[in-house]
């Protein structure tokens, strides 16, 4: 792929407006003329190459909310972005113009407890881009607090910085996971999170990686970032492929990743006795019926996972690696005019599509 060098020049041909995909209302997204934002003195302000569409973004498009987080005014959807720096602001002294970066989304308070212990993901006064009522990346510019964006090098393509979001997940679930080298893991679901993860765990030297999933073409993907076996639901029972697949054990580590109940309880199934579970996955339903009597029996470690902290320089040094080419994951490019073609793409044709990406 050939690597788009910055303009240092750029940042004196700067419009006062850009072009903006503005969710309205449900499954309604307008292009909107908006004023480009000037960067605050700690900030600086990115010219948007390439995003990704997420999952969320699909849930807010489709239905208006996700759980407590309601849509209740026009909003800018998108939160995994890469760009080009164009302006920095006065006090911004380790970033300048031309830089190729990646965003982290999270822009948190730095102050409450969980900041202060390092578990910054659970602040609870995060402004993260694309959640209500914040405006996300779906747009021509944006401005950024400098501490959340990362330079990338030259090697590295935006679509991969872009990608350097989702696959903070993939860490941060195989962080909490406790994933040691040698261990076995089963990931349940390989959409794009599910991918990541499996890529994140071949990284970090699981000896055997079990993928599951409904579609055959997904699976074919997660061989790519790493699955050493496959499971297609449609054709094999869970249990009998993961105890085959693993000597009659079940896994060190069972992560869940589709946001479905029956892959809940299909962790729990999967994994060995006194193993570790990762709920990653946001199941439409707040209550998921599970076996206590199985995780009492097993004594298994259970944990949740939501977003990720201190993930962005270890994932940009990851990825630079290219022991997987996480690309192979896009399935679809569009601009941003077409932002709506893509949401209805992501909806109705969930068997071609995986990781949908939106160039400014």
């Amino acid at each position: 792929m050939i690597i788009e060098k910055p303009n240092l020049d750029d940042s004196k041909h700067i419009k006062s407006t850009m072009d903006a995909a503005v969710l309205t209302e449900v499954k309604n997204i307008e292009i909107q003329k908006r004023e480009i934002p000037t960067p605050e003195a700690d900030e600086v302000l990115i010219r948007i190459k390439t995003v990704g569409l997420c999952g969320s973004d699909v849930h807010y498009y489709e239905h208006g909310k996700i759980g407590d987080f309601i849509v209740e005014k026009p909003i800018i959807l998108g939160h995994e972005a890469s760009g080009e720096i164009v302006k920095v602001g006065e006090k911004v002294t380790e970033l300048q113009v031309g830089q190729r970066v990646s965003i982290e989304p999270g822009a948190t308070c730095g102050k409450c407890d969980h900041c202060k212990e390092g578990r910054y993901n659970l602040c609870p006064h995060v402004e993260f881009l694309a959640t209500p009522p914040y405006d996300g990346a779906f747009c021509e510019y944006i401005a950024m607090r400098a501490d959340l964006v990362f330079p990338i090098p030259d090697s590295m393509s935006f679509e991969t910085a872009a990608l350097i979001e989702p696959f903070s997940v993939g860490i941060h679930a195989i962080s909490r996971g406790k994933l040691q080298s040698g261990e076995t893991v089963v990931i349940m679901g390989m959409g794009p999170i599910g991918l990541v993860t499996a890529a994140a765990a071949k990284m970090a030297g699981a000896k055997t990686i079990i993928g599951v999933d409904l579609e055959q073409s997904r699976l074919e993907v997660a061989k790519e970032m790493g699955a050493t076996h496959t499971i297609n639901l449609r054709e094999d029972n869970l249990d009998d492929k993961v105890m085959k697949y693993t000597n009659g054990v079940g896994v060190d580590l069972a992560i869940e990743t589709a946001g479905n109940p029956k892959a809940v309880q299909g962790t729990i199934s999967s994994v060995r006795r006194g193993g570790r579970v990762v709920i990653v996955g946001m199941s439409p339903q707040d209550e998921v019926p599970v076996s206590i009597s199985k995780i009492i029996d097993k004594e298994i470690d259970l944990m949740g996972v939501f977003r990720y902290h201190h993930t962005y320089p270890k994932a940009i040094e990851m990825l630079a690696s290219k022991e997987v080419d996480i690309e192979k994951m896009i399935t679809n490019q569009y601009q941003l005019t077409d932002v709506k073609e893509a949401f209805e793409k992501a909806i109705h044709d969930k068997t071609n599509t995986l990781k949908i990406m939106i160039n400014p």
